[in-house]
């Protein structure tokens, strides 16, 4: 209490006394800093005088020492400076948050409206939009959903798997209805060593046995 009570009891003076000696310690820091600058570039140029000096490996040798004793040039730094440079960054990554936020905000915007839109057209005919999952099975299950809404709201699949198979086992038996189709869709991925029935068999495992993107064809089995 005592120790507390002395510090509060001082003068305006005394502490302006004390700020005065800190600033002084801080100049002096920056003065003698100048000042080992100051020598070092001179010892800098005086070895570079030397070295031009005496034979190629007399020369040689004294540049060698001389990258030894001043690997660095050394620079003092503003702290202004240095705090400019950090707040302008810092404006500009608040900028580019900014940027991203409000692109994401149209997105978000333009979405709501095209829904709006999309749920007005739908009301009349007393329909609505149910969300897919939007993943390499997304097709499926939005036919079954259709399915299951058409059959009174018992789901005729367990799962979108066996889907899979009924459209896989379809394009099997309708090859000639599908096959023309397939390869005009798949030129560029054309395999000399398989023939149009193999490759078209190929995708149809592809269908069934994995959570592969379905197409027109798929909409069309």
């Amino acid at each position: 209490m005592a120790d507390d009570q002395g510090t509060a009891d001082k003068p305006p003076e005394a502490n302006l006394s004390n700020t005065l000696k800190k600033q002084e310690t801080h100049d002096e820091m920056l003065s003698s800093h100048r000042k080992e600058i100051s020598d070092l570039q001179k010892k800098e140029i005086e070895m570079k005088k030397a070295a031009a000096k005496g034979s190629k490996a007399e020369q040689k040798a004294k540049k060698k020492q001389l990258g030894f004793l001043l690997p660095t040039s050394l620079t003092i730094q503003s702290p202004a400076r240095s705090a400019k440079r950090r707040a302008k960054r810092a404006q500009q990554e608040a900028a580019r948050e900014q940027r991203i936020q409000e692109e994401q905000n149209n997105i978000v915007s333009e979405r709501m409206i095209e829904d709006e839109k999309l749920v007005k057209k739908l009301e009349p005919f007393g329909l609505t939009i149910n969300e897919i999952k939007p993943d390499g099975h997304c097709l499926y299950r939005a036919v079954e959903d259709q399915l299951t809404l058409l059959s009174g709201g018992s789901s005729l699949y367990t799962h979108q798997q066996e889907l899979r198979e009924m459209v896989a086992g379809y394009m099997r038996k309708h090859m000639s209805d599908f096959l023309p189709f397939f390869l005009s869709e798949n030129m560029k991925h054309e395999n000399a060593d398989n023939s149009p029935a193999e490759r078209f068999e190929n995708y149809c495992k592809e269908v069934e046995s994995t959570a592969a993107w379905g197409g027109q064809l798929e909409l069309g089995a």
